[in-house]
C-alpha cells in the first residue's frame, strides 16, 4: 500500500511539473500576443483620436458601447462553458464534434435573438434611431462572431495560432487606418470608414478560423443533440455576463446621455485607454490559468492549486503595480500623447480621468483573478454575480451624483471617481468570500516588495519627470516631443530601478527568471567545450 501510494504521489508530482511547464509557455505566448496588440493599438489610437476629433470619436465609442451590450447578450458566456466542455471531451472525437455542433447552434440562436432585441430598441428610441446607421454597422461584429469558433481553438490550446492570427489581423487593420483615415475639417466623414476597419478583424478572424476548422472538428450531425444539461449553467452565466457588461460599459453610456455632444465620452475614452490596455494584458491570461486552476482544485492535495494562485496573483501585482505608479504620476504626458493633441483644447480632463482610474489596473485584475481561478473551480460563480450587481448599482448612483454635484464642469472625472470606488467595493467583497485562498495569494511578503518599489517609482516619477520635461524643452523640442522624450527617459529609469531593485530583494518572479537564464547558460557551457 505504501509503495502504491508513493507511485500515485510520484505521478501527481510529474503531472504537476508537466502542467507548470505548459502554464509558463502558454503565459509567455499570451503575453507576446497581448503586448504586440497593445503596441499596435498605441500606434493607431493617437492618430484616430486626432483625425476624428473628440465629438466624432465620442460618438463611435458611445455606439460601440451600446452594441457591446448585445454582443454579450448574444454570447451569454457560451464560449466559457463551451471551452470547459470541449476541453473535457478532447479525447473523444465523436463527442467533441457533437459538443461543438450544439454550442454553435446555441450561439446562432442567441445571436439572432440579441440582434432582434437590439433592432427593436433602436427603432423604438429616438436618440438611438438617429444613430441607427453606425449602430447597425458595428453590430456586424457579433453577427460575424458566430462563425469565429474561437472557443474551439482555446479549448484545443492553439495559443500559437491564435497569437499569429490576432497580431497579423490587427497589423492589417492598423495599416488600413493610416491609409484610409485622414485629418479633415469634416471628421464625421470618416466615422463609417473607421467602423468598417474596426469590424474587419472580426470578419477576417471568422474567415480564417472557419478555413482551418475542418482539421479539428466535423460539423456533420451524427448523434442526436441534448441541450438540457446546458440550460441551467447558461441562465446563471447569462445573468453574470449581462451584469459584467453593465459594470464595464456603464461609464461611457452614462456620459453619452449627460453630455449630448459626446465630447466627454471622447475624453473618458482617452483617459481610460491605458488602463484598459493593462487590464486586458493581465486578464488575457485567464485562458491559461482558468483550466489549470480547475484541474488543480480537483486534486486532493491543494498545494499545486495554492502555488498556481500565488504565481498568477504575483504576475498581476508585477504588471499592475508599476503601471499604476507610472500612469498616475505621468497622466498628463500619457493622455496628451494618446490623444495626439493639447488637452487644454480637446479631450480636456483626460489626465484627471486617468489619475482617478489608474488604481483599477490592480483592483479589477485581482477581482478577475479571484473569479476565474477561485470562484469558478469552487462553483461559486454566484458570488461574482452578487459583487457585480452591487458594483453596478453603486457605480450608476455615484456616477450621476459625482458628475452633477462633485465635478459638474468635468462630468467624466466624477464618473471615473465613482467607478474606482465601486471597483474597490467589489474587490473587498470578493476577497471576503474567497478568503481561504485569496488572502494568502494577495497579502504576502513577496507582493509587499512589489508594492514598496511601486511607491518608490511613483515618487521618483512625480518629482523627476517635470525636470526631464523642462530639460527637453530647453533643447528646442516641441511640447509633444518633450512629453515623449521625458516620458521614455522616465520609464527607462523606473524600469531599471524596479527590476534590479526586485532582484536585489529576491522577489520571487524576477529571481526565478534570472535563475532560469543562469541555468540555461550553465547547461550550454559544457556543450560549447
Amino acid at each position: 500500500m505504501a509503495e502504491q501510494r508513493r507511485e500515485i504521489e510520484g505521478k501527481a508530482t510529474d503531472k504537476g511539473r508537466e502542467f507548470s511547464v505548459t502554464v509558463r509557455s502558454n503565459v509567455a505566448i499570451n503575453l507576446v500576443r497581448t503586448l504586440a496588440m497593445t503596441a499596435l493599438s498605441f500606434i493607431t489610437f493617437p492618430y484616430v483620436t486626432r483625425a476624428l476629433g473628440d465629438a466624432t470619436f465620442g460618438l463611435y465609442t458611445w455606439a460601440n458601447a451600446f452594441v457591446y451590450y448585445f454582443l454579450i447578450l448574444a454570447k451569454i458566456s457560451i464560449p466559457n462553458i463551451a471551452i470547459r466542455e470541449c476541453a473535457k471531451a478532447r479525447g473523444d472525437k465523436r463527442k467533441f464534434n457533437r459538443i461543438v455542433q450544439q454550442f454553435f447552434l446555441l450561439q446562432c440562436f442567441t445571436t439572432l435573438t440579441s440582434f432582434g432585441l437590439m433592432s427593436i430598441l433602436v427603432f423604438s428610441v429616438d436618440s438611438l434611431f438617429s444613430e441607427a446607421e453606425i449602430i447597425f454597422l458595428l453590430s456586424i461584429n457579433f453577427l460575424a462572431g458566430v462563425f469565429s469558433f474561437e472557443w474551439v481553438y482555446i479549448a484545443l490550446e492553439k495559443h500559437f495560432y491564435i497569437t499569429v492570427r490576432s497580431v497579423a489581423l490587427l497589423a492589417f487593420a492598423a495599416s488600413c487606418t493610416f491609409l484610409f483615415i485622414r485629418r479633415s475639417a469634416y471628421p464625421e466623414n470618416y466615422l463609417y470608414v473607421y467602423a468598417l476597419i474596426a469590424i474587419s478583424s472580426t470578419i477576417l478572424t471568422a474567415f480564417f478560423n472557419c478555413l482551418f476548422l475542418g482539421k479539428y472538428v466535423s460539423l456533420r450531425k451524427v448523434d442526436p443533440y441534448d441541450f438540457k444539461p446546458y440550460i441551467g449553467p447558461l441562465v446563471t452565466m447569462a445573468l453574470l455576463s449581462l451584469t459584467l457588461t453593465l459594470y464595464n460599459q456603464t461609464d461611457e453610456f452614462i456620459l453619452g446621455f449627460i453630455d449630448p455632444s459626446k465630447a466627454e465620452v471622447g475624453s473618458y475614452s482617452v483617459g481610460v485607454k491605458g488602463v484598459d490596455i493593462i487590464i486586458t494584458l493581465i486578464t488575457s491570461l485567464y485562458a491559461v490559468f482558468m483550466p489549470r486552476a480547475a484541474y488543480y482544485h480537483e486534486l486532493p492535495d491543494k498545494i499545486y492549486f495554492r502555488r498556481l494562485l500565488r504565481y498568477s496573483f504575483n504576475i498581476t501585482f508585477f504588471i499592475a503595480v508599476p503601471a499604476f505608479a507610472t500612469m498616475s504620476s505621468l497622466a498628463t504626458p500619457i493622455t496628451s500623447l494618446i490623444s495626439g493633441g493639447d488637452l487644454n483644447e480637446a479631450f480636456s480632463g483626460a489626465d484627471l480621468i486617468l489619475m482617478s482610474l489608474s488604481g483599477m489596473m490592480l483592483t479589477y485584475s485581482l477581482s478577475d483573478d479571484i473569479y476565474t481561478e477561485i470562484l469558478i473551480p469552487e462553483k461559486k460563480e454566484r458570488h461574482y454575480l452578487y459583487a457585480l450587481t452591487i458594483g453596478v448599482l453603486l457605480n450608476v448612483s455615484l456616477s450621476f451624483l459625482f458628475a452633477y454635484c462633485l465635478t459638474p464642469s468635468s462630468p467624466g472625472v466624477g464618473v471615473a471617481i465613482a467607478t474606482m470606488v465601486a471597483d474597490v467595493v467589489v474587490l473587498t467583497y470578493l476577497i471576503g468570500v474567497s478568503r481561504a485562498y485569496s488572502i494568502e495569494a494577495i497579502f504576502n511578503y513577496n507582493n509587499l516588495k512589489i508594492a514598496g518599489f511601486g511607491i518608490a517609482i511613483f515618487l521618483l516619477s512625480f518629482f523627476v519627470y517635470p525636470l526631464l520635461e523642462k530639460e527637453a524643452l530647453s533643447w528646442g523640442l516641441s511640447q509633444t516631443m518633450a512629453y515623449l522624450t521625458g516620458g521614455l527617459l522616465m520609464l527607462g529609469i523606473d524600469a531599471a530601478i524596479y527590476i534590479f531593485g526586485l532582484l536585489a530583494v529576491k522577489e520571487t518572479l524576477v529571481s526565478s527568471l534570472f535563475r532560469r537564464k543562469q541555468r540555461r547558460e550553465n547547461e550550454q557551457e559544457p556543450q560549447a567545450k
